[in-house]
Order: structure tokens, then C-alpha cells, then sequence
């Protein structure tokens, strides 16, 4: 395949297409402003784009996404990027199934216990039954492949090399046992199953990523009782009274379990900002798009962290709906 074209390397860069890659760019970052969910768009102008619509099949489509985690990631120096394929024809459409590039399986026995992530357990249950095999013996942190669905070609798994992949060992700044529960997470959040719309175009494999902000790992990954329900673990590691609910022992677990992410990240010099200072960068961006004299759409549900909401000034507003322009579409 042509190899894809990063926007601004140089005269090169993929101009005969239609719409351009700069354009397709353009538009990606205004999208980004649009995205009513994210609290990040403060940096919607620093998005860079991978132009992979000369990908055709599962092998190249596969090739790109990869490429994509390595410029992203960028050795823990998060750039935010997306990675835009062909957009959807009439019979001819690229969806990665994954919800995101980089996720941890999960493992369902037949007692109903569960190694994992729960949300994962269907997709692995997919994989396996496609003849994927986990690696042995599994862990609750097993890199999932990235299954690959083109028109025209049978749908295919393919596993993420580990070079490809940073992952952040997680401890805690004062609780030394806290290493001893060998949690992990991995450093890029690389969404892939929204839809990019532009127009009349449907862009229907588009990963895009940013960075974590820390909640996100910590009160929802492995917080949040129907993913990795790790309160009552790291509760009994602080000897919590986990007897009644008035002894706040899951607000407790939960600020401890929030540190040890936010300072294993910065420890590893992996981009990652705290609840707090995201809250505050979301609010210079209202007052830069009031004097730009633009709406700001906002899902007050999702602005709002999941930690502390009311201490940050987030909580204290209400937002506009959405507003018209190019988007980035949830799958239902």
C-alpha cells in the first residue's frame, strides 16, 4: 500500500486527494472542539492526522492503526492524533470493532467469576472463538488483537506487537503494598469505534487519542464495580471498615486508588493531568470560544469527573447542546 501521509511532512504530503489532508485535518480538529464528551478540547488545535485512505485490507488497515499507537504514544510523550481511512461507500465500509486500540481481555468461568475486564468479555469470547489464544497462564492484563472488519475481505484478528504498546506499572507514593497487587494500565486512550462525520462522508474507522485524565484509570477502569471493582481490594490493603457505607471507605479507596495512577504516570514521565487541572484548562476553553464567539457544546454527565465532582468549577454550569459541523459520532 502507499504508505500513509502524515499531514505537514512535507510537499509530498498525499495533496491530489479529495477532500485534501489538510482539510481532512482541519475538519478533525473541529470535530474534536465539537465532541459535547471530552473535557480535553482545550488542545483541539494540536490534533495531527494520518492520512490512511489508500488502506484497503484488514493487513494494511492493521499496519496504520499500529503506526498510530507508536506516533501517538510517542515514548510517553502523548501527541493527540487520529488516524482517518476511507470513508463508508455503498457496500464498502471499515469498522475495527474494538472500542478502543489498546484494551485488556476478559475472561468469563463457568462459576460466573470473571479474570479481566468485564467489558471486554464478549469481544475476547469473539476472538477466541476465531481462534485467538490467549497467552498462558492469563492475567487480568492480557493485550487484546484489534479485530478488523473490510467489505470484501473475511473478517480478521491481528496482535498488537508489545513494542508498540507502553504500558505504566501502577504504585503508590506512600502505600507500599499497593505495588504488591501488580496493577497496570496502558498510556494511550485510543478510541476506534466513533464515527467521523464530515458532510455527507461517514468515516467509519477513524482511531483517535489523546491522553488520560487520571480518573479515568482510576475511578472508571479499575474503580467502577462493573469493570475492575478494585475498591474493596485496595480497602482492605488501608484496613477500611468496609462494614457500613457511613465510613466513606470507598471515597477513601478510591482518592488512594486515584493517586497511585496519577503518580505512577508522572513518575514514568507519561502525559496524564489530574481531574483538577483538566476542569480548570475546560473552562479557559469556554472563555476562549465565548471570545471567538462560538457555542460550546457539553454533556454535563461527562464534563463533570467522576472524583470530586462539585470541588471543580466544571460542576457549577450548565452547556449548550450540540452544535452543527463535522462530528464525531458514537456506534449505537
Amino acid at each position: 500500500m502507499t504508505p500513509p501521509s502524515l499531514v505537514g511532512e512535507g510537499p509530498s504530503s498525499n495533496r491530489s486527494t479529495t477532500p485534501s489532508s489538510f482539510h481532512l485535518r482541519e475538519q478533525a480538529r473541529i470535530a474534536w472542539r465539537n465532541h459535547s464528551r471530552c473535557i480535553g478540547r482545550l488542545f483541539w488545535e494540536t490534533l495531527e492526522l494520518t492520512d490512511a485512505r489508500a488502506a484497503r485490507t484488514p493487513g494494511e488497515v492493521f499496519e496504520a492503526c499500529v503506526e498510530h499507537l507508536r506516533r501517538s504514544t510517542n515514548r510517553g510523550r502523548i501527541k493527540p492524533w487520529i488516524t482517518v481511512f476511507a470513508p463508508a461507500e455503498e457496500k464498502r465500509e471499515i469498522h475495527i470493532r474494538n472500542r478502543q486500540l489498546i484494551r485488556y481481555a476478559g475472561y468469563r468461568f463457568p462459576d460466573g467469576k470473571v479474570l479481566g475486564d468485564p467489558e471486554q468479555i464478549e469481544l475476547t469470547e469473539t476472538l477466541v472463538e476465531m481462534g485467538w489464544r490467549p497467552p498462558a497462564p492469563q492475567t487480568p492484563f492480557d493485550l487484546l488483537p484489534l479485530l478488523i472488519e473490510v467489505s470484501g475481505f473475511p473478517l480478521r484478528y491481528f496482535e498488537l506487537p508489545r513494542d508498540a504498546v507502553l504500558e505504566v506499572p501502577l504504585r503508590h507514593p506512600s502505600l507500599a503494598w499497593f505495588a504488591d497487587l501488580k496493577l497496570k494500565w496502558h498510556a494511550l486512550p485510543a478510541v476506534s469505534d466513533m464515527i467521523f462525520r464530515v458532510g455527507d462522508d461517514r468515516y467509519t474507522a477513524a482511531p483517535f487519542s489523546g491522553f488520560y485524565m487520571g480518573t479515568e484509570i482510576g475511578s472508571r477502569n479499575l474503580g467502577d464495580s462493573h469493570r475492575y471493582n478494585l475498591l474493596p481490594a485496595v480497602a482492605a490493603g488501608m484496613g477500611l471498615d468496609t462494614s457500613s457505607h457511613a465510613s466513606l471507605w470507598k471515597d477513601r479507596a478510591l482518592v488512594e486508588l486515584n493517586q497511585a495512577v496519577l503518580h505512577s504516570f508522572l513518575a514514568d514521565g507519561v502525559t496524564m493531568v489530574d481531574h483538577h487541572s483538566a476542569s480548570e484548562q475546560f473552562m479557559r476553553h469556554l472563555k476562549r470560544e465565548a471570545d471567538c464567539d462560538r457555542k460550546v457544546p457539553g454533556d454535563w454527565s461527562w464534563i463533570v469527573p467522576p472524583l470530586s465532582g462539585s470541588a471543580c468549577p466544571v460542576f457549577h454550569r450548565y452547556y449548550e447542546g450540540e452544535v452543527e459541523g463535522p462530528q464525531f459520532i458514537h456506534r449505537g
